[in-house]
């Protein structure tokens, strides 16, 4: 099967994808850095992605930026559930040449934005992806008992796909758009974190890593409880041992 899209030779302009269920002073500090750090030219839009369960408060921070950034936000109602759909519901409208997919409660370190785009326009046709793992990297806040489960699923999923990636499960990375809409996505819930990188590589998309701080979030409750993080073997599995011709849209 012939690949459904023409791999990009230039990062012309990024859409960052911000889903949003509890964030109000978090989601207005993420834009108002990445629009600190990163020139305006590049940023095509911020795709503010909300849904049912997003609170009053947290929509109208949203608002509120759509009006301040007139043509520069986009309010998407996700149709799709959960956290996986939301970035699926976006990366079907995405305009830029590149998107990010980031969250909006500062776990995401939005100072990396820049570093992301400066990395991904050197390899174009490639992802840049995050890692708490490596030299630069950190974690604050994370139990012992957490790290070390998380350290347990990087390893092992890294070894499963052969790769010197770290931390595969980190839903912060940037990646051309026109290839995260000809791939086949089949999760909704964080599991899509992996999904978005592993079916990448197996179709021979070159990654690399960058380090970054993870930090606590400041408000709101984590939408991820912890022993959700197994549901993650499933589609591991899934996509190392599939036809990888199956991964694109049809």
């Amino acid at each position: 099967m012939m690949k459904p899209y023409v791999p990009p030779t230039r990062l012309d302009s990024v859409s960052i994808i911000l889903p949003v269920i509890n964030e109000t002073v978090s989601l207005r500090k993420t834009v108002e850095t990445v629009l600190g750090d990163v020139k305006r030219e590049l940023i095509r839009e911020f795709i503010i992605v909300v849904c049912k369960r997003t609170t009053p408060e947290a929509m109208t921070v949203a608002g509120e930026l759509q009006k301040e950034l007139a043509g520069l936000v986009v309010v998407l109602q996700q149709k799709l559930p959960f956290l996986g759909g939301a970035l699926r519901d976006a990366f079907d409208v995405a305009r830029g040449s590149h998107l990010i997919i980031m969250g909006s409660d500062l776990e995401t370190n939005p100072d990396d934005v820049h570093v992301l785009i400066e990395e991904e326009q050197k390899i174009p046709a490639g992802i840049v992806t995050t890692s708490r793992w490596i030299r630069g990297g950190k974690f604050h806040g994370y139990s012992p008992i957490k790290l070390l489960c998380n350290w347990i699923f990087q390893r092992f999923f890294s070894l499963l796909y052969g790769t010197r990636l770290t931390d595969m499960t980190f839903g912060f990375r940037i990646m051309p758009t026109g290839l995260a809409q000809a791939i086949h996505w089949e999760e909704v819930r964080h599991p899509f974190n992996l999904e978005s990188i592993v079916k990448p590589l197996r179709l021979g998309i070159p990654v690399c890593e960058i380090p970054t701080i993870w930090n606590p979030r400041i408000e709101g409750e984590s939408q991820n409880p912890f022993f959700r993080n197994f549901e993650y073997f499933r589609i591991g599995f899934k996509a190392r041992f599939a036809d990888k011709n199956s991964f694109w849209r049809t």
